[in-house]
């Protein structure tokens, strides 16, 4: 199927527009198997970082950068730049392509196309922070009451120019079922789901566990990794190791007790180590689709966490892992203690398989499929209208 996707639109022009290229995480897995469907598609970015950790992304291809890629220090500091963003990103000249797929959860589905142009918006999220998660923003803010009046005006005016662009869009492709709901609860627009490629296959399966229990994420707000921490204290005689870098490491390395390891950032190769042996996986935050528990998953290892979010789709509650219902130190407790009660009844093989499902090879067979199905449908209504008006 993928061959197929790849032979239909051998002779179509495709562009593809990411939002940034700074950092590399979920929706940058996703935007690597896209590359090597159509590795001939240049990619369309509001700021790219050459030299970090996407160099391998963009070497070799054509990227187009906008306007903001000229303002000095802007890799670092490019998210002070928000209010920018949507005149930056309707600047790209797309003209030349037949088809323009965005990869999204910020301001790329905003680029301009025409009506012969097949616009594909594959949603990794609606703008978090400027939608339902507006107000968690704002708290992380701060500041004085001046400061947060003016971020809810800028935020203001991005929610409307987002929902406006929705009307510039052919199609919609969601991550998962949760964020196909939000995608309709924002744009009124129904979205097909394709869920994100997954790197299973660096993952292998390991049978042997041992007494700890691992966590992994970037250390943001959002991602609740002080919940984890705080349970754990609460469990002296159970071990916990935490892993990734961030703006609350420091808070969550000073919040850990005694049965509490802290490692900060680490390779992939000692990440992995840490699955591969862990006797289960916690994962607390409320993720649009959740790239890591799939990834302990396909190591076959359990997983532990928050009951909501696209963890529903990924996590079989006794099968693969267990849910705890409410963000709250107590609420995962309760999971952890439910866990042990259950005791070795986990088949870790099954668990691996479960995690084959979100593989890279589904991911780019669906999208491919995807993609040739719509061109063949735009097309076929282009025909039609395009006959009409001769007959006119």
């Amino acid at each position: 199927m993928v061959m197929m996707g790849r032979a239909a639109l051998q002779k179509v022009k495709i562009a593809i527009v990411h939002d940034w290229l700074i950092d590399r995480g979920g929706a940058e897995q996703v935007l690597a198997g896209m590359l090597e469907l159509w590795p001939d598609a240049p990619v369309f970015t509001l700021v790219c970082d050459s030299g970090g950790p996407c160099s391998s992304l963009v070497k070799g291809r054509r990227v187009e950068t906008s306007f903001l890629q000229r303002i000095p220090g802007v890799k670092k500091h490019y998210r002070l730049f928000l209010p920018l963003f949507p005149i930056a990103v309707e600047q790209f000249d797309l003209s030349e392509f037949d088809i323009v797929i965005s990869n999204s959860h910020a301001a790329a589905k905003g680029v301009l196309t025409g009506p012969d142009q097949l616009h594909i918006a594959h949603v990794c999220s609606p703008i978090r922070y400027a939608w339902d998660m507006q107000h968690l923003y704002l708290r992380e803010a701060g500041g004085g009451r001046l400061k947060r009046w003016f971020i809810r005006l800028i935020l203001h005016y991005i929610r409307q120019w987002d929902a406006r662009t929705a009307l510039g869009v052919d199609e919609f492709v969601g991550i998962s079922h949760f964020i196909a709901r939000r995608i309709h609860k924002v744009y009124r627009r129904d979205a097909a789901v394709i869920y994100p490629p997954v790197d299973v296959e660096d993952f292998n399966l390991c049978s042997e566990k041992e007494d700890f229990y691992l966590t992994a994420s970037r250390m943001v707000p959002y991602k609740r990794m002080n919940l984890i921490v705080e349970a754990f204290n609460h469990m002296p005689e159970k071990k916990l190791v935490v892993m990734g870098g961030g703006p609350e490491y420091r808070r969550i390395r000073n919040l850990a007790g005694p049965n509490v390891t802290v490692t900060g950032h680490q390779s992939r190769e000692v990440l992995v180590d840490h699955m591969q042996r862990a006797k289960a996986f916690v994962f607390a935050a409320e993720e649009d689709f959740g790239i890591i528990p799939v990834e302990a998953q396909a190591c076959g290892t359990p997983v532990i966490a928050y009951g909501k979010g696209g963890t529903l789709e990924t996590v079989v509650e006794g099968g693969t892992g267990v849910f705890f219902p409410e963000q709250t130190a107590e609420s995962l407790q309760g999971a952890v203690e439910r866990f042990e009660r259950m005791g070795d009844c986990w088949d870790y093989a099954e668990i691996r398989k479960h995690a084959e499902r979100f593989g890279k090879a589904r991911f780019q067979e669906e999208i491919a499929g995807f993609v040739e199905e719509r061109w063949a449908a735009f097309c076929a209504e282009r025909d039609r209208s395009d006959l009409f008006q001769e007959l006119l």
